[in-house]
């Protein structure tokens, strides 16, 4: 993949967002996709995921974000570029990984 076209994306979801399934429709739908990553529930109430690919299916996974998995309600999703060391939280071997809570 082109450097030029490849982002890595932080994405925070508040809401009704965990207990829904919200985590495991990440993983799904990013894995769909052809992105890596991770995804974690936040002691806060918030999902929180870092998304890595190119650019134009980042920005699709992040849109499919405010609606998640049915049983979900997205109130508020922040996103920003981040750093690519941030996939370094994924469990070895895999292109997206579920981690336990922060």
């Amino acid at each position: 993949m082109s450097e030029q076209l490849r982002s890595v994306r932080r994405v925070v979801v508040r809401g009704r967002v965990q207990g829904v399934g919200y985590r495991a429709w990440a993983e799904y739908a990013a894995l769909k996709r052809g992105l890596e990553g991770w995804v974690r529930n936040c002691c806060d109430g918030a999902v929180e995921a870092v998304f890595a690919g190119p650019a134009r299916t980042i920005g699709e996974m992040v849109e499919e974000c405010r609606h998640g998995p049915p049983g979900a309600w997205v109130d508020v999703l922040d996103h920003h570029e981040t750093d690519p060391n941030d996939l370094a939280r994924r469990r070895p071997g895999e292109l997206f990984s579920v981690l336990p809570n922060e």
